[in-house]
């Protein structure tokens, strides 16, 4: 989780964050997708953590069998 108030992460607290590598951090720092600060290291700003959390799509997969039972019900409905 997000910390409150906390300005700069690492990007090995933000891997902790985001449960993944600190590689795949850096992955995503490269492609655009987090900004980045280069204070010494990289840093990532809690701000921009929690914006890349907020907007990154979630995994549709989990959800197509329960999808499929909302389209049955609204074919019943009209």
């Amino acid at each position: 989780m997000v910390k409150p108030y906390e300005p700069l992460y690492t990007v090995s607290e933000a891997a902790k964050v985001l449960k993944m590598n600190p590689g795949g951090v850096y992955d995503l720092i490269n492609t655009g997708q987090i900004p980045a600060l280069t204070l010494g290291r990289k840093k990532i700003r809690g701000t921009d953590l929690e914006r890349f959390i907020m907007t990154f799509p979630a995994d549709r997969h989990e959800n197509n069998e329960l999808d499929g039972v909302v389209r049955d019900i609204r074919k019943k409905e009209i």
